[in-house]
């Protein structure tokens, strides 16, 4: 039984991290002493998570040893073919499930329960079938864009390798973060396809398929950028390791 409001997170954890010059599982890279997936699972479980299921893949063993929390469903993503496939594999574990499903990186640390709070609460203002947390970072990056009409709604996201020079030139990214109603989800996800260059299922296809189907998607822009920084790199663990120490010192 869902409570209102109530809502499914559910954590993407299956990457290697190989930029990480490392072969442990990226989620294991330690932060201020404690595994990088203890920080969303922290940020989830205060914003009042209902349901919460990691998708593992590299290392699954040793992830799922790392947290025997009772409180947490895992499913291992083998092989590992893209994001919109890692959302697939919990389609037994939600198939019942009536509430909203909050899509999170095990990889972005930093990210606050209130900020969860308040996608949720855009989310459900807005009318939407899908809601994407966006922020508009300094450049130059290589993050996708957020193409909207003309009513401020989104019609893709646009990968920057991808992107028209126009479309390089949008300010407003993709933080990779969602909340989507989860019966659309999984609707969604059976008809992504994989005919792109990586021929992986993109989680990001469903902003699309959401539009011919007449289906709101929503952006919700958030001003701190460092808020939803990826991991992708020793320099950017330090970064956010920094960050999250001088946020801990001014509360303190």
């Amino acid at each position: 039984m869902t409570k209102k409001n109530g809502f499914c997170a559910l954590i993407l954890a299956a990457g290697k991290g190989t930029r990480m010059k490392s072969d442990m599982a990226k989620v294991l890279h330690l932060m201020e002493g404690r595994p990088l997936l203890y920080y969303p699972l922290r940020a989830t479980r205060s914003a009042g998570a209902e349901k919460i299921i990691v998708i593992a893949g590299h290392q699954y063993d040793m992830v799922t040893a790392a947290f025997p929390d009772p409180d947490l469903t895992f499913v291992e993503q083998n092989p590992q073919l893209g994001t919109g496939h890692a959302v697939m594999q919990a389609k037994d574990a939600l198939v019942d499930y009536r509430g909203l499903t909050v899509i999170l990186c095990g990889d972005v640390p930093l990210l606050k329960p209130e900020t969860i709070r308040k996608l949720i609460s855009a989310h459900e203002k807005a009318q939407a079938g899908v809601t994407v947390l966006t922020t508009e970072p300094p450049g130059p990056h290589a993050y996708g864009r957020i193409v909207k009409d003309g009513r401020g709604d989104v019609i893709k996201i646009v990968e920057h390798r991808d992107a028209s020079e126009d479309e390089r030139k949008i300010t407003e990214i993709n933080s990779g973060i969602y909340c989507v109603d989860t019966r659309f989800l999984f609707s969604a996800l059976a008809r992504i396809k994989n005919d792109n260059q990586q021929q992986e299922y993109y989680l990001t296809d469903i902003v699309e398929i959401a539009r011919r189907d007449g289906v709101r998607v929503h952006a919700f822009l958030i001003d701190d950028y460092i808020e939803v920084m990826g991991i992708n790199t020793p320099d950017e663990l330090a970064r956010a390791e920094s960050h999250l120490r001088r946020k801990t010192s001014f509360q303190g």
